[in-house]
């Protein structure tokens, strides 16, 4: 892609890609209704050469760092332009990108770029994004935080569960109860398999569990289903109106 290319040269030093072919480029993507949600935020924040440039330079003080972050972030576009992304895909990449952090929108572009290349840092990835979003809906608008440092994947759900009232009662449907029970297995299954597998730890015994990229594709996929969930509650509750 002549704009990801670009950029990538770019990370070597200003004037590596022509302003106006940055400008008419980037104009391209973000008017294609198709796509412009997954323009990386960096790209839709610089309108010219001159501001990408200086975003750059801010990023790392090497290359190598620059050109991985431009090519990671780009990998989730340059999948829908070049073969199409499963429909699950799009549409918890929409929903996560209008949720407006872009931390989050970070963790889940960087576990679908890495599930086939690196099966385990998708694994701490898929968790990062989990993570990131219970921590999101547990934080004021001025980022005050209603949960503790340590508090683990587990129990940050449990506070977000609590705030979003998803806890089944004995009026609750009983496969709505079974939906919300999978979520809990998910969120501890994940912390589970993240601890036991993943890049953060270093593998334990003479015959590791080796990771796949199916089992990658397997935690990343539910991961971002309980984090669309999630999300997707979280703005109807802000969209309710308010008891008087």
């Amino acid at each position: 892609m002549v704009l990801r290319n670009g950029l990538v040269a770019l990370c070597e030093g200003a004037k590596r890609i022509d302003d106006a072919v940055y400008r008419l480029l980037r104009r391209e993507l973000m008017n294609d209704p198709d796509v412009a949600q997954l323009v990386p935020p960096f790209v839709r924040t610089a309108q010219d050469t001159g501001a990408m440039w200086a975003f750059l330079k801010d990023l790392a003080p090497q290359w190598e760092p620059r050109r991985r972050f431009v090519r990671e972030q780009f990998a989730p576009l340059i999948e829908r332009l070049e073969r199409g992304v499963p429909l699950a895909d799009s549409v918890i990449s929409d929903t996560l990108t209008a949720f407006n952090a872009e931390a989050v929108t970070a963790a889940w572009n960087k576990a679908l770029t890495r599930r086939e290349s690196d099966p385990t840092g998708a694994i701490t990835m898929a968790r990062t994004l989990l993570e990131t979003v219970c921590k999101h809906i547990l934080e004021d608008e001025q980022g005050n935080a209603s949960y503790a440092p340590n508090d683990d994947l587990p129990k940050l759900y449990r506070l977000v569960a609590k705030r979003l009232n998803l806890a089944p009662t004995q009026d609750t449907e009983e496969a709505v109860r079974r939906i919300f029970g999978s979520a809990i297995s998910v969120v501890e299954g994940l912390a589970t398999l993240r601890n036991r597998v993943s890049d953060a730890h270093a593998p334990n015994g003479r015959r590791p569990f080796k990771v796949a990229p199916r089992h990658a594709a397997l935690a990343v996929n539910m991961a971002g289903t309980v984090a669309l969930f999630l999300v997707e509650t979280a703005q109807a509750r802000s969209a309710a109106p308010s008891a008087s």
